[in-house]
């Protein structure tokens, strides 16, 4: 059995991959000052450089947690969600409100993915 781990600190790895599966922890926006629609694209930007990193794609994404500060904002951070994910490539979802860790962010997603064959 091998686990690769990637970018790894003290409290967590960025990526973790086990039997072709890749695992992401929580990603957050780039620029927390910003709106829900800004914090949502530069979050999901994150994702699509640590799948690449990881020899996956968005194409190939198995679930998604979102995890949402507010659901006032659900409509918005859907509109850029639905255009980021590739038609018929959906990932089973859940997007759940939560406390999130600073004040200020409005948006986190967790992904798990097959890597490419």
């Amino acid at each position: 059995m091998t686990i690769q781990r990637m970018q790894t600190k003290q409290r967590m790895s960025r990526i973790v991959i086990h039997n072709k599966t890749v695992y992401l922890c929580g990603q957050v926006c780039a620029d927390a000052t910003k709106g829900i629609k800004e914090q949502t694209q530069t979050m999901l930007d994150k994702v699509d450089e640590l799948l690449i990193e990881s020899g996956s794609s968005r194409e190939h994404m198995l679930s998604a947690t979102v995890y949402i500060k507010d659901m006032q904002y659900f409509k918005e951070m859907n509109e850029v969600w639905d255009a980021w994910v590739p038609e018929g490539h959906a990932p089973a979802r859940a997007c759940v409100e939560a406390a999130m860790a600073r004040p200020e962010l409005l948006v986190e997603v967790s992904v798990i993915a097959a890597q490419i064959d």
